[in-house]
């Protein structure tokens, strides 16, 4: 694992500002393993350093609740055939080639556990975009051609026991009780963290999330 800090990823990211068109982040990691804190906590410190910097979560191409019961899926939401990969694939390609123009991301609100369309502007002065999200380094395509638009994608990682500890309390924060959030970790969120976990030698970056010190969210507002 790579013994990097805070300042050495602003640095990072700098440098590739500096050094060409529109920069695109990729953040991924297992469910809980701290990638949205770690977005925000970056898009806040480069607006902060005068660098225009969006926040754009994958988790907006969640298939809706309605698709997922129309697939039979919803029992297992979160999973890599539960998203629309072919749709994030064409937002990334569209914020690498339309720089002129504003270009509008879909969010996710978790309260609703819904993707909620247009909710993000990405302007035309935003010089890097930040994206997490879990499967950005999968074989399935079209997860390969998302791999190949972003400039760079960090694995975040977190000890598995307090990684599993936070995704259980998320869940119980959001209306599972105790026992169903167990059970929704175990048997939906774990499948998929092995997945993930087997793409990790394939990022740029391998990030220990809790050596940074960056403060998790509480808001949780996105999975």
């Amino acid at each position: 694992m790579s013994p990097v800090n805070s300042s050495e990823l602003l640095d990072r990211v700098r440098r590739l500002a500096d050094a060409g068109p529109r920069v695109l982040i990729g953040i991924t990691g297992a469910p809980a393993a701290g990638k949205s804190t770690l977005a925000e906590w970056l898009v806040g410190a480069l607006t902060a350093d005068g660098i225009a910097a969006v926040w754009v979560p994958m988790d907006g191409f969640h298939l809706a609740d309605a698709a997922l019961d129309l697939l039979g899926r919803r029992d297992r939401k979160g999973a890599l055939d539960t998203f629309d990969g072919h749709g994030y694939l064409a937002l990334l390609r569209r914020l690498r080639a339309e720089t002129g123009t504003t270009v509008y991301a879909p969010a996710f609100e978790r309260v609703l556990e819904q993707p909620i369309a247009n909710s993000i502007a990405v302007r035309p002065d935003a010089r890097v975009v930040v994206t997490e999200g879990n499967y950005l380094l999968a074989d399935p395509e079209p997860w390969p051609a998302v791999r190949r638009e972003l400039t760079e994608v960090w694995y975040s990682q977190v000890e598995d026991r307090l990684r599993i500890g936070r995704l259980v309390a998320r869940h119980v924060r959001f209306g599972k009780t105790p026992d169903a959030a167990a059970a929704w970790a175990e048997t939906v969120d774990e499948p998929n963290a092995r997945l993930i976990a087997s793409t990790r030698d394939r990022a740029d970056l391998v990030i220990d999330f809790d050596a940074l010190g960056i403060e998790p969210d509480r808001r949780e507002s996105r999975p």
